[in-house]
């Protein structure tokens, strides 16, 4: 087994501090899915990427038993680890961290895991086969206790020169139960079209602030309810537990806020500012704003600037008024003068006072 020296364990404590700056690759809200598995006749290997932690119902039972929430093997494996393949929603992606949390499994945790990668555009029954050879050890066996979260971070990431991936597979030895599988990195963005295409790429909107593009939720006053890397998923949500809320405020002049950095610095031509699901708890007003490419230095992997940074600029014109359950999308004379001609790296979105919004779409050009 690899030594914690080179697969460094990250104390449940610090684990959501540690990747604070990144994404959770194996959720089903980034369209990430389960491909294959070896068995889950107790519990759905799907629970593994459910986005929110694991909940528990003691004394409710199903067909086959006790019902957890989380993926639950068999008993008496007769191969050396049950196995899941998954296929991650972004084209391809980075992973900076691994975390295996055994959710409410005490008795019947899976023992330990091992987690294996892999960047190929085969077809989703070629990833499927268990005798796929393409697989490479991210992560080797490493012991997983009972009802406790264990992450490591992966040697050899590199922000500026990442690993791509396209598909996990991840190993349960002997068999039993997971309740989540978390990969922490970010999307890599496709890269721009090539020189023949030039004039055709200039025309092209995209999505600047996706997390399917390695847009990164940075910082923000309140998440009380729920976080605000929310409002970089794709798609808009099945309910309120999907947004960015926070909490009620109570003094004059309050206002909440939520800093982006743009998977793909570039130009604005449309900001998308969705309500949806928020009837009662939507913000009165938002503001948007912007730091143009330079404004932040260099801060290791990522610039985290001040909600205050003297730089950000006006990107929506002043104050706009928010509805109930609506998606406000604000463009031409919404949109100050000249952010079509400016590289933006970073975006603030103000909520006045508070509330919550569902998802915060920046599109535009690529720099």
């Amino acid at each position: 087994m690899a030594t914690t020296t080179e697969y460094p364990y990250i104390p449940s404590a610090e684990i959501d501090r540690t990747f604070a700056h990144t994404t959770n690759l194996a959720s089903s809200a980034l369209n990430t899915r389960i491909l294959a598995c070896s068995n889950e006749y107790f519990a759905a290997a799907s629970n593994l990427l459910t986005p929110t932690a694991p909940i528990n119902r003691p004394g409710v039972f199903i067909h086959t038993g006790a019902w957890y929430d989380g993926w639950e093997t068999r008993r008496h494996n007769p191969a050396p680890y049950d196995w899941v393949v998954i296929k991650l929603g972004p084209r391809r992606a980075a992973i900076q961290g691994v975390e295996v949390d055994t959710g409410f499994f005490v008795g019947n945790y899976g023992e330990k895991a091992e987690v294996q990668a892999t960047c190929s555009d085969a077809d989703d029954a070629t990833l499927a086969d268990p005798n796929y050879a393409g697989w490479s050890t991210i992560l080797p066996p490493q012991p997983c206790g009972p009802a406790q979260r264990r992450a490591w971070m992966l040697p050899g990431y590199d922000p500026r020169n990442p690993t791509p991936y396209t598909h996990v597979r991840l190993l349960m030895y002997p068999d039993g139960g997971f309740g989540r599988l978390r990969l922490y990195g970010h999307a890599i963005p496709a890269a721009a079209r090539g020189e023949g295409v030039a004039a055709q790429a200039e025309e092209e909107e995209e999505e600047l602030s996706s997390a399917l593009c390695g847009g990164l939720a940075l910082a923000a006053s309140d998440q009380h309810y729920t976080p605000c890397s929310n409002l970089l998923l794709p798609g808009r949500g099945k309910d309120m537990g999907d947004g960015w809320e926070t909490a009620r405020s109570r003094a004059p002049g309050h206002v909440d806020w939520a800093i982006v950095q743009l998977g793909l610095p570039g130009s604005v031509s449309r900001v998308v500012v969705d309500t949806k699901d928020f009837r009662g708890n939507f913000p009165r007003a938002v503001r948007v704003h912007g730091l143009v490419k330079g404004e932040v230095g260099e801060a290791g992997p990522v610039a985290v600037p001040a909600h205050d940074h003297p730089g950000w600029v006006e990107i929506v014109k002043g104050d706009q008024r928010c509805q109930a359950d609506t998606e406000h999308v604000f463009q031409g004379a919404d949109l100050a003068a000249g952010v079509d001609a400016q590289a933006f790296t970073h975006v603030k979105l103000t909520l006045v006072p508070d509330g919550g919004v569902k998802r915060f779409r920046v599109f535009g050009r690529r720099a």
